[in-house]
C-alpha cells in the first residue's frame, strides 16, 4: 500500500543543518517499493546545486508491523523508522528516531495535502515535544508551498 510516488510535504526536526539551511529546501519526492521481508526500499529525488540527485535508502523491516531499521555505517547510525499514520490513498506521516533525536515527516501523493492531514502531521509534532518553529514545509517544482496557518489562541 506504501509503494509508488510521494512528495515530502513538510519535516519536523531540531536538526541544526536544516534550520540553517531551511531557506534553501527544494521540492523533493520519493518513491517506495514494498519489497520481500516486507522491506522498504527508498529512492529520494531532490535538486541540490541545480543537480538532481537520487538517494537510496533500504529499510529493513522490525519487530512489528509499520516498523522499519535504517542502518548506516557502524551500530551508533541506525535509525529506527515508524509509520505513525497513514492512509496509502493521501498521506503519511513518518517517525524517525535515533537515539534520544526524534524528527517526523509528511509525505503526500501529491505536493499540496489538506488542512486535515496538515492538522494531523502538527498534532503528532506537538505530541513528541516538537514546535512549529522546527517545523519546515518544502516547495513544490512549480513553485513554493506555503501553509498559512491560523493563530490558535
Amino acid at each position: 500500500q506504501l509503494s509508488g510516488k510521494w512528495f515530502l510535504v513538510g519535516m519536523a526536526s531540531r536538526c541544526s543543518y536544516l534550520a540553517e539551511h531551511s531557506h534553501q529546501l527544494e521540492a523533493t519526492t520519493v518513491t517506495m517499493t514494498v519489497l520481500d521481508g516486507p522491506s522498504l526500499a527508498i529512492s529520494t529525488f531532490r535538486k541540490l546545486d541545480r543537480m538532481c540527485w537520487e538517494i537510496r535508502q533500504h529499510y529493513l523491516p522490525a519487530q512489528a508491523p509499520g516498523r522499519f531499521l535504517l542502518k548506516g555505517e557502524g551500530d551508533c547510525s541506525k535509525v529506527d523508522v515508524v509509520v505513525g499514520e497513514a492512509d496509502p490513498s493521501s498521506f503519511i506521516i513518518l517517525y524517525y528516531q535515533k537515539g534520544r533525536s526524534i524528527s517526523l515527516k509528511l509525505y503526500g501523493r501529491t505536493s499540496l495535502v489538506g488542512d486535515a492531514i496538515v492538522d494531523k502531521f502538527e498534532q503528532r509534532v506537538r505530541a513528541v515535544g516538537l514546535s512549529e518553529d522546527v517545523t519546515y514545509y518544502f516547495p513544490t517544482y512549480g513553485g513554493w508551498h506555503m501553509v498559512l496557518r491560523e493563530t490558535r489562541v
